[in-house]
């Protein structure tokens, strides 16, 4: 039986659906695909975590549920469509037997579109970007929630959006979002504004071979198809821009850009240390309207100053006047809005050093931002490249670093561009042999010691990876909790 067409209304029974992946969005996809009343089967390589809990629910509830290695070799004989959690590759076995057989493939957001209340048409505002994604999100659904709407943050970060979207009492709006990998999958979403905050170098192991950086530029700008109001983009990466003129929007859907520097008509931007909208005013050809000070979004973090911050406080503002948010509002809800942990967060100041962890610059280019904001700095660096190259960064930081340790599987790739480009900035490696065991713990216990070596009063310790974590790290806030512990700990 073809899903094509089917919505939450509608009876799934004689759907034979399979879920690629049992994490957070794999599991709210089965779960909410069997009550629906489809025929579900989802598999998941690793067995790790509360997955095997999991499992035992929905089987309890008629679902089949294989975990482990090799349940996701084979797609079974009579499917009708194949859900897939964010980061599964074309080429992943699974995925590549339904594209030949002609099965759908529909990720976790192609699925919470379809499955949307018509009777609420909840609005979504949807993100995506190399950086600043997750704090843009959150910094935009503190301004709605100041607006006094019912909303939340979903999707690459909060709640899956099948929770969300099925959720028994309508949200006012959603604030959603995506990375390039569940952008992929997605086919039908119509947002109803969205932005591209940057499109840098990364993920290149998933996007492969000589075209892989196009594929994902095109697959960030998939969150412009079909907006409806605002395509909201990044007057400082031209490629954000392009992407926009590219997209087929609704009739009437603007471009804004967002801007550091003086906002032109149709943007927001800076006037002096005021966030300033001329796009969402009637008087726009001759005047801006104030949203709020530079000093507003301070209160949550002093790190709220930071350029990176700015931009992304700008982008959450465009959404929420596209959406028709107050200009208080926004200044309320960026005055209320805290960062996450891992985002620039200082974790001890000791001898005039100041300690900060970025574990979530998981890239070059977040870890380039994160760098530019410091004057003199020892940096901690490594891990899972994905493919990215470290050149540019060297260059554009070199003048700021007292010195740098380097851990994790990788870390010779941004040895050799140091040695390229920095090379009288002194070096300390910690042995891959240093992590086994602990998940890393001992690894950066060594870390912390050589970088208080490095340090002078001063100067931050900064620990901005610039690569993913998983060689030595649970994730990336398992590397940070692990770096500020080992601060702590030091006398």
């Amino acid at each position: 039986m073809t899903p094509l067409g089917l919505g939450r209304h509608d009876s799934w029974e004689g759907v034979r659906a399979v879920v690629a992946g049992f994490g957070a969005s794999g599991f709210a996809a089965a779960d909410n695909l069997n009550h629906l009343g489809a025929s579900v089967v989802a598999v998941d390589e690793s067995d790790a975590g509360d997955r095997p809990a999991k499992a035992e629910l929905l089987e309890v509830l008629g679902a089949d549920v294989r975990l482990g290695p090799g349940s996701a070799d084979t797609l079974p004989d009579e499917v009708d469509v194949l859900v897939t959690s964010p980061g599964w590759k074309p080429t992943a076995p699974l995925i590549a037997q339904a594209l030949a057989r002609g099965v759908p493939v529909w990720g976790e957001v192609e699925l919470a579109w379809r499955l949307r209340d018509p009777d609420h048409h909840t609005p979504w505002l949807a993100v995506t970007g190399t950086n600043g994604k997750t704090t843009t999100v959150l910094m935009l659904d503190a301004i709605l929630r100041a607006a006094g709407l019912r909303s939340i943050a979903v999707g690459n970060v909060g709640l899956p959006i099948v929770e969300a979207v099925m959720d028994p009492e309508p949200y006012d709006v959603l604030a959603v979002e995506l990375s390039s990998f569940q952008l992929h999958y997605t086919d039908s979403m119509s947002a109803e504004s969205a932005a591209v905050l940057n499109v840098a170098e990364d993920h290149l192991d998933w996007y492969a071979g000589p075209s892989g950086r196009a594929a994902y530029a095109a697959d960030k700008g998939r969150i412009y198809e079909r907006v409806q109001r605002a395509c909201v983009y990044n007057v400082a990466d031209p490629e954000t821009e392009r992407l926009v003129r590219e997209a087929d929007v609704v009739e009437g859907a603007r471009a804004v850009g967002f801007t550091l520097g003086m906002p032109g008509v149709g943007m927001v931007g800076l006037v002096e240390d005021i966030l300033a909208d001329r796009a969402f005013i009637e008087q726009r050809d001759t005047s801006a309207a104030e949203l709020c000070t530079i000093s507003d979004l301070t209160l949550g973090s002093p790190a709220g100053a930071a350029p990176h911050n700015v931009a992304n406080a700008l982008a959450a503002a465009a959404l929420a006047r596209a959406h028709g948010v107050s200009q208080a509002a926004v200044r309320d809800g960026l005055r209320s809005f805290r960062p996450g942990p891992h985002r620039i967060t200082v974790v001890a100041e000791r001898d005039g050093v100041t300690w900060v962890d970025d574990s979530k610059a998981t890239n070059p280019h977040a870890a380039q931002t994160s760098l530019q904001a410091y004057d003199s700095v020892v940096w901690v660096a490594g891990g899972l490249t994905k493919g990215a190259h470290f050149d540019d960064l060297v260059r554009a930081v070199r003048g700021r670093l007292r010195g740098v340790v380097l851990i994790g599987r990788d870390r010779d790739v941004i040895a050799a561009a140091l040695s390229r480009h920095a090379p009288d900035v002194p070096v300390i490696v910690v042995d891959a042999d240093e992590t086994e065991g602990d998940h890393g713990g001992r690894a950066m216990e060594r870390v912390v010691g050589a970088a208080a070596e490095l340090a002078r009063p001063g100067d931050t310790v900064l620990l901005a990876p610039g690569c993913a974590s998983m060689d030595m790290f649970t994730d990336y806030a398992e590397r940070g909790d692990a770096f500020g512990d080992a601060v702590r700990r030091r006398p």
